[in-house]
């Protein structure tokens, strides 16, 4: 990986695709990736070097459940050693976002997990930092707000040309190492390698005490569900494709124009590239009951989860559901194919679900708002049940943003 990581890339600032405050600290929209500034061909789409995306990408949930029972087995641990460190320490492991693990000196814990996926975006600047906060995920849904190294995994798609490879790769990575320096971490090392597919992920490690995670199982009757980021990524990144796509295309022009989904992909990218840093520390603040990121299995896939692991007999219970302007349609144009509304469609680099005390919820969003000049929103509420996780028949559908506004993102 060294070679690349230090590689002078040229045009940089057109490359470059942090969001700037504009003068109003609003968002303003930026400027797409041309590949005709790196000398590539004016069609080069980063996003053909992969089959599979969204949920193609992850083995089926009910599938991944069965194949993890071995390891699940050897969780529960036999002997003496064994019972004793489960006795007198904290160990969080198989299907959770992250692992946390005592270590044998001083009462701290290893908390570690590891994320990779497809390209699902044409900038390959913008891929790198998506896929680091990907991974940093995973931590933030612990509570867990610094990380003390990070690991990048890259496999290099043996059908890009020399000249792709020297320009992409380099972004890539140039993205993924300043979403780390953003996050208060560095790259040391990982894996290259060469692949059919181009994947990009990583590895992200940190030893906390005990004060600095957040077991995600103390769900109470009466928290409520709070949610950091907006749905219907995964829509809008496949809508801005079929904008090329004449027969794809066909089933939603009606809905939306093409400037709809231009904006729509923008908003998408812009989410997904978004630290969950700060909603990890107001969990904190807040005393959040637990949490997960949405991400691969969608939101109700992963409130599933979620509520399969908690201490107390509850259930979880969605009513809201905020989704980036215009995609909502989007997905109901194009009949059972994303699941958007029944909570099943993939969303890369999600927000945090978390369950707060309903007394703390408003202050936690109005908060965090304050602080990123992001919206959170109240989604669900926890009630008695069976460890289980539903979305309401006709949930409500909360457009994100609610009014558009020439010029700027949200």
């Amino acid at each position: 990986m060294g070679d690349y990581i230090h590689t002078n890339i040229a045009q940089d600032n057109v490359a470059m695709v942090r969001l700037e405050l504009a003068q109003n600290d609003q968002i303003p929209l930026r400027r797409p990736f041309d590949p005709l500034i790196h000398d590539l061909d004016p069609h080069f789409k980063l996003t053909r070097f992969a089959d599979l995306k969204g949920r193609g990408c992850k083995v089926p949930q009910e599938v991944l459940n069965r194949l993890l029972e071995g390891f699940q087995q050897d969780e529960n641990g036999h002997g003496e050693q064994s019972h004793f460190m489960h006795m007198t320490m904290t160990k969080i492991g198989i299907g959770m976002d992250a692992a946390v693990v005592p270590i044998r000196h001083g009462g701290l814990s290893l908390v570690q997990t590891t994320d990779y996926f497809y390209p699902l975006v044409d900038d390959p600047f913008v891929m790198g930092k998506i896929a680091c906060s990907n991974v940093l995920s995973d931590l933030y849904a612990m509570g867990v707000t610094e990380c003390d190294n990070m690991l990048m995994l890259l496999s290099v798609s043996t059908k890009m040309t020399e000249k792709e490879r020297d320009v992409v790769i380099p972004l890539i990575m140039k993205g993924f190492k300043e979403t780390a320096y953003e996050a208060g971490t560095t790259v040391t090392g990982g894996q290259t390698v060469v692949n059919p597919w181009c994947t990009i992920g990583g590895v992200a490690t940190t030893v906390c005490q005990p004060n600095e995670f957040i077991i995600p199982d103390n769900a109470v009757v009466g928290d409520v569900l709070v949610l950091t980021k907006p749905l219907g990524t995964q829509v809008a990144v496949n809508a801005h494709q079929w904008v090329d796509q004449q027969d794809k295309w066909n089933r939603i022009k009606l809905i939306v124009s093409e400037e709809d989904v231009r904006k729509a992909y923008q908003r998408s990218m812009d989410s997904m590239a978004r630290l969950n840093k700060t909603a990890a520390k107001l969990m904190h603040k807040y005393n959040a009951h637990g949490a997960t990121d949405v991400t691969g299995f969608g939101l109700l896939g992963h409130a599933q989860t979620l509520a399969k692991h908690q201490k107390n007999e509850v259930s979880f219970v969605i009513h809201n559901l905020p989704v980036i302007a215009k995609m909502a349609s989007v997905a109901k144009a194009c009949g059972n194919m994303f699941q958007l509304l029944q909570g099943h469609s993939a969303e890369t680099s999600g927000g945090l679900l978390i369950c707060l005390p309903r007394e703390q919820a408003a202050a936690y969003c109005k908060d965090i708002e304050k602080v990123e000049g992001y919206q959170a929103w109240i989604i669900g509420i926890v009630e008695k049940g069976n460890r289980t996780a539903r979305i309401i028949d006709k949930p409500r559908v909360i457009e994100v943003p609610a009014k558009e506004k020439d010029g700027e993102l949200w």
